[in-house]
């Protein structure tokens, strides 16, 4: 199963950003623009956009929006990681 990493950024005047949602559901508009297209049946694909839906439809969201405005007004660059472990959906944010 593939796993998604995102990037999450403030907005400013120089910089276009988004939070965690907003990017998770353009990533999730953008899958589902390659799966109409796609002349053949792609699995990784489709796997990727399943996983957009679960995460957006977790009670995990709002927790991973607040941790990453958190971090993001430390200063921090945060990514949101979206995987699997043991057929279970993983979330997590990477910190530096």
């Amino acid at each position: 199963m593939p796993s998604i990493r995102l990037e999450i950024k403030y907005s400013t005047h120089e910089v276009s950003g988004k939070c965690v949602q907003c990017l998770a559901e353009q990533e999730l508009y953008a899958c589902l623009k390659d799966l109409l297209i796609e002349e053949k049946y792609d699995i990784t694909l489709e796997q990727k956009y399943e996983m957009l839906v679960a995460f957006l439809q977790s009670p995990e969201l709002i927790r991973m929006r607040v941790e990453s405005e958190r971090y993001l007004a430390e200063g921090k660059r945060v990514f949101l990681v979206i995987g699997a472990a043991d057929g279970k959906p993983k979330y997590e944010l990477e910190v530096s």
